[in-house]
């Protein structure tokens, strides 16, 4: 073919394919970078989070912004019309006590509306499913028929025996004294229970914190109650009781609202002293768990016997740490490895990244056989013509090849990356001789570089061997298996 002259050949021109993205051991490990989450924006439970997480709250929380303004409302009255006139008239006392005592109620409320009550983390699918095959296999096997799993568990406490239930929400057996909040939605240990007013659930973790909102709520009421009345009584004896609610209309308010709350706080103050002297919660009291009525030999396991010590362990014992982790991170899955391919392992590809890398690394062998075996072999190879090749009966080389088709034969199944028909047509190069098409066998094209060894019979062999011409069809069939397993060696 004459340099720069135009053929079938000219398109077969070598083109670099990166395979830089696709490599096995660098794209796995090229990903974008994902802002990490914390755990509680994914809790399951029915609570609301703030601060990044640092406050944990019910999701209803009206009552609790009702119980803040009655508090707010009437403490700042009280500091602002009578706490000027009894500080002049009684004692400079008054209103401090007034507000060490206001600031001791924020601060225990907000503890206990805040914090975490004791929340049981759920258990994971794994975890959920060990359990099952647990109980399955303590319920022993039956052949046929419906058989309910058991879904409690008897513990012996201080001798008394405790039955554990099984929450279906949380997929854990229950510890004991903890219960599943419908509220919240979360199983709380030692659940106390739900305070609306508070906006929050009362258990394990911030009881001791209720308990001393209310006490402290109490003495706040009464002191601001008393000296009301007090207020009210001394300018009453100087102007007259109607000039006394004229000059201090706030005073009024003050005294109503103290008036009707004062009996509801100071009568839960003093059931849960009860409850905290006999070392009980208000779940186990209203459901009378250790009531005599159920047996003479029905008590409290968990009371240590004494008032005292009872009080001492539910306000001065040490609080336990959170279980739910709440501001923790989530921790991304860790890439599983993948099978090794031509004995390349790949840790964390996909098996269709390495079915593209193997058909890149393919193509890119078959271009560079024929970007090499190209040009050089039509120019200095020597050709047979179609009368050296013709033998009776058989039609020659030299004639048209109207009815060979490209693409028609299928390659071997063991190469399935070269099943193209664009491959194909590349693989076949054809030489212009002469006025008619010349076919190159196997032992035709040279080998590329570092593909075939030294003594290889393809490396040395300058002739053309003689193929069974017994149809064009056959002759087309033998080149491509030819080349095909060449340019995969």
């Amino acid at each position: 073919m004459p340099p720069g002259g135009g053929g079938p050949m000219k398109d077969c021109e070598y083109s670099q394919i990166s395979t830089h993205s696709s490599s096995p051991m660098e794209s796995p490990h090229k990903k974008k970078k994902i802002a990490a989450r914390r755990k509680w924006e994914v809790f399951p439970g029915r609570n609301k989070f703030f601060c990044n997480g640092r406050i944990m709250m019910a999701r209803q929380t009206g009552v609790f912004y009702l119980t803040l303004i009655l508090i707010l409302v009437t403490s700042g009255l009280f500091f602002a019309f009578d706490c000027p006139y009894l500080a002049v008239n009684i004692t400079p006392a008054i209103p401090v006590v007034g507000g060490i005592l206001f600031f001791f109620v924020m601060g225990t409320l907000l503890r206990t509306s805040f914090s975490d009550p004791g929340v049981l983390p759920r258990a994971t699918p794994d975890e959920a499913a060990d359990l099952e095959r647990q109980i399955d296999i303590a319920n022993g096997t039956s052949s046929g028929g419906y058989r309910p799993p058991p879904r409690t568990k008897e513990v012996t406490i201080n001798g008394q025996t405790v039955k554990l239930k099984y929450c279906f929400t949380c997929k854990i057996f229950r510890p004991p004294r903890a219960s599943h909040c419908s509220l919240c939605d979360n199983c709380v240990e030692r659940f106390d229970h739900h305070c609306p007013w508070v906006g929050n659930c009362v258990g394990k973790r911030n009881y001791r914190f209720f308990y001393m909102f209310i006490l402290s709520l109490s003495f706040l009421t009464v002191f601001i109650f008393a000296f009301v009345i007090t207020h009210v009584i001394l300018r009453s004896q100087q102007t007259g009781f109607l000039n006394a609610l004229k000059d201090s209309p706030a005073s009024v308010l003050e005294a109503v609202v103290c008036f009707f709350s004062v009996w509801s706080i100071v009568g839960l103050s003093g059931f849960h002293t009860y409850l905290i002297s006999s070392n009980q919660t208000t779940n186990e009291d209203i459901k009378g768990s250790w009531s005599n009525k159920r047996g003479k030999e029905n008590y409290n396991p968990y009371s240590y016997g004494n008032i005292f010590t009872n009080c001492c362990v539910a306000l001065c014992g040490p609080i336990s740490p959170s279980l739910i982790d709440r501001r923790g991170y989530i921790q991304p899955d860790t890439p599983q490895p993948a099978a090794p391919s031509n004995g390349i392992t790949m840790y964390g590809a996909t098996q269709s990244q390495s079915d593209m890398c193997d058909q890149d690394q393919c193509i890119q062998s078959t271009k560079f056989v024929l970007q090499a075996a190209a040009t050089p072999l039509l120019q200095s190879e020597p050709s047979l013509t179609s009368e050296e090749l013709h033998m009776p009966g058989k039609p020659g080389l030299g004639t048209p090849c109207a009815s060979l088709t490209l693409g028609q034969p299928t390659p071997p199944s063991s190469m399935p990356n070269l099943a193209t028909e664009a491959t194909l047509s590349d693989i076949m190069p054809l030489k212009d001789e002469h006025g008619g098409h010349q076919f190159l066998t196997p032992d035709e094209a040279p080998s590329p570089p570092r593909m075939l060894g030294a003594g290889s019979p393809l490396a040395h062999s300058r002739t053309m061997h003689m193929l069974g011409l017994a149809s064009q069809d056959s002759l087309h069939e033998d080149s491509v298996r030819g080349l095909v397993k060449l340019s995969s060696v």
